[in-house]
């Protein structure tokens, strides 16, 4: 038995170019795949994040001006322009998120 078995893995498969396209295909899909999921989850951290600041807002209302961060900088805005920043971003966030999606159920099909 043991003999049979060492006998078909010596033996040689042949694949075809079109066998062997299908199989790059594959590789390359299941790896964009993984790719944009990392990339959804960190968009949903994010989200959850402007989230967690909405909340620091509602808790302090007397609190006047509070410092937005866009990249490395932080700016100080009115409570109300800040509000808009992080529906503007939530919204933006949500789009990026369905886009992602769509885009991994495109290439699961």
């Amino acid at each position: 038995m043991v003999a049979t078995m060492k006998k078909v893995a010596t033996e040689d498969v042949n694949a075809t170019f079109e066998d062997q396209q299908k199989i790059n295909r594959f590789a390359w899909n299941t790896s964009r795949i993984t790719e944009l999921k990392e990339e959804i989850d960190t968009k949903k951290k994010q989200l959850q994040n402007i989230d967690a600041c909405k909340d620091i807002m509602l808790a302090d209302d007397n609190c006047l001006v509070i410092p937005y961060q866009i990249g490395d900088v932080f700016i100080s805005h009115s409570q109300e322009e800040r509000q808009e920043m992080l529906e503007e971003a939530k919204k933006n966030f949500h789009e990026e998120i369905d886009t992602l999606e769509s885009r991994v159920e495109a290439l699961k099909k």
